[in-house]
């Protein structure tokens, strides 16, 4: 059962830091082989992610970040990293669903010669081109993709590429972010959001990672390990939630029975609609709550 709500980037050449990861209670981690990595360090890097996936698939879900090289992904990135327990891939600098297409038999001529299924890698590609976010719901449709992932980092590559003044308050990226939870809702699949790179400043991640809750997204991916219970409990419904919730359905299930098809609860008027959200919410909290028994501990 997957959960989305955090994803920690990890620089693979960083690779001490792997033994790890499993502390840090990430939903999922992506080991970066990209922009993290210095190029002498890229061949070394390589190694030692692929040499990793396997045993830090035993307690989170991995994702890797390839370079891309002119028009095209890493051949020799994703030869390495392409195995039976990587989750995914990564992707940087997308610029349309063209990308996804080539990548896509890119990738299903490896599966076949690691006798692995077609198609059983997924796709997480960084919407950081002008024309990526343009083509939001195209990208987003493609076979393999699991989620898009709507970035607004201070002076990163999609800053540079709207050319927009970055804020705290993000109000200059409504648009875009608002564009890649639609795109991705209209595709059935997950919105991600991010990054936020003053990582010591928890107060203004928490204020960064609700706005980004309140849009629609997710989860988000993020650069410090300080930064994953944060985010996890602003992703994960609060207690306060599930017992509204709860006794919703309870008051609504024994108005049912005596016939009538709709409620005031708590002064607001309720109905078969707001039982389905109420019970997807619980659904959720029944995912996460099911991770942590998995996993013997808090992941809260």
């Amino acid at each position: 059962m997957s959960l989305f709500r955090t994803f920690l980037f990890v620089p693979g050449s960083n690779y001490r830091w792997f033994n790890k990861l499993s502390n840090y209670n990430a939903d999922n981690i992506i080991l970066d082989l990209e922009d993290s990595v210095p190029i002498g360090k890229k061949s070394e890097a390589r190694w030692h992610v692929a040499n990793s996936i396997s045993k830090l698939s035993e307690n989170q879900q991995v994702y890797v970040r390839v370079n891309k090289e002119g028009l095209s992904y890493s051949n020799e990135d994703l030869k390495v990293v392409i195995q039976k327990n990587l989750t995914g891939i990564v992707l940087p600098k997308i610029n349309g669903p063209e990308d996804i297409e080539q990548l896509s038999e890119q990738m299903a001529e490896i599966e076949k010669q690691k006798n692995l299924r077609v198609g059983k890698i997924s796709l997480l590609p960084i919407l950081e081109t002008a024309r990526s976010m343009y083509f939001a719901y195209e990208i987003a449709i493609q076979k393999r993709i699991v989620a898009i992932a709507g970035l607004t980092a201070k002076d990163g590559d999609v800053q540079r590429a709207i050319n927009y003044q970055w804020t705290p308050g993000g109000l200059e990226t409504l648009y875009h972010r608002s564009k890649v939870v639609l795109a991705a809702r209209a595709a059935n699949k997950i919105p991600i959001g991010g990054l936020w790179q003053d990582v010591h400043n928890l107060n203004g991640l928490k204020n960064s990672a609700s706005f980004n809750r309140q849009l629609g997204f997710d989860g988000e991916m993020v650069l410090h390990p300080s930064n994953i219970s944060v985010v996890n409990k602003i992703y994960s419904p609060s207690q306060d939630e599930i017992a509204y919730y709860r006794e919703m359905i309870h008051e609504f299930e024994q108005a049912e029975k005596a016939g009538m098809n709709s409620i005031i609860y708590n002064g607001s008027h309720i109905d078969g609609a707001h039982i389905k959200t109420a019970r997807r919410i619980l659904k959720y909290m029944d995912k996460i709550n099911y991770q942590k028994e998995d996993k013997g501990g808090e992941i809260l």
